[in-house]
């Protein structure tokens, strides 16, 4: 069996690695072998955050370029930046909010439209799902919700290693007892996106 290779990438502040956990501990409790690495890079100043996450047999938790099974991406200019990882069989979700670089304002290089970042990825990519996953967060109680609105979408990719009852309790082990209605629901709105 062959491992289920999932690429996470997005901005710092936006959940990247407690989503990689949520999977990942989903993952372990249904019994299977999980692999987890994470980029920190600049994060705390805006930068980029990514996870490669592989459930199943594997020796590297590195996902070799053109092998990722899913891309989950946060941030469009970060889905970019992850092209490298994706080929034709990819699966990608992707959040069309986006969060200015520090480095990109005021630049004399403007960050594209998000509908041309879109059609670059599905010109790399069979199956393209854009969201704006920042709204449904807001409509479900708080922007911080972004990646379990995102983890929700993703969760309707054919072939997801994962069940929603075992992702809906990794979200109320891994979040406090205050947050976890707020970011059920979300999971729940981004998952009805595209069921």
């Amino acid at each position: 069996m062959k491992a289920y290779n999932i690429y996470i990438s997005g901005v710092g502040g936006q959940g990247i690695i407690t989503t990689s956990v949520v999977i990942g501990e989903a993952a372990m409790k249904a019994g299977q072998e999980v692999l987890l690495s994470e980029i920190h890079g600049m994060a705390q100043r805006g930068g980029g955050v990514s996870t490669e996450l592989k459930i199943g047999p594997s020796h590297s938790s590195i996902i070799a370029e053109g092998t990722a099974d899913l891309l989950i991406s946060f941030e469009p200019l970060e889905a970019l930046r992850a092209l490298p990882k994706i080929s034709k069989n990819t699966h990608v979700v992707m959040n069309t909010a986006k969060i200015l670089p520090f480095n990109i304002q005021g630049s004399e290089n403007p960050y594209p439209p998000v509908t041309d970042i879109v059609e670059e990825m599905k010109s790399k990519s069979k199956d393209v799902k854009g969201l704006d996953a920042v709204e449904i967060a807001k409509k479900a109680g708080s922007i911080l919700s972004v990646n379990m609105v995102m983890l929700g979408a993703a969760l309707n990719v054919p072939g997801f290693p994962m069940d929603k009852k075992r992702l809906v309790e990794s979200i109320e082990a891994n979040f406090s007892e205050k947050t976890v209605p707020i970011n059920i629901k979300a999971f729940e709105e981004g998952f009805g996106k595209f069921s």
